[in-house]
């Protein structure tokens, strides 16, 4: 099942306010992008973040998920939780500046 464009454009406008988020459609899905740098997965309506120390402090609960077969494991963020628009942009800051901080 891929993933809907009522999704990923719901997905967008939470995070609209953030500078340098974007989305690829990739396979029927889609890779979640902050200035370039691939932070998350968008796959079967579902959101998958690449786990950090720093964004696993946030996880109201901690679920772990595969976006695809054969991927590593990923923080999967509920549907529900998307609705705090505050807290996931949060989650995508911290996200993003660990990896960044990571590739040096």
């Amino acid at each position: 099942m891929s993933t809907s464009k009522n999704t990923i454009d719901y997905l967008k406008d939470q995070l609209a306010s953030l500078h340098g988020v974007s989305t690829k459609r990739m396979f029927g899905e889609y890779c979640l992008y902050v200035d370039g740098l691939p932070i998350a997965f968008v796959c079967s309506d579902q959101l998958f973040i690449k786990p950090t120390e720093t964004n696993k402090q946030l996880l109201i609960k901690e679920l772990i998920g595969f976006p695809y077969p054969g991927a590593k494991p990923y923080f999967l963020i509920p549907a529900d939780q998307w609705e705090d628009a505050e807290w996931l942009r949060e989650l995508i800051i911290r996200t993003a500046k660990e990896l960044r901080q990571g590739k040096k």
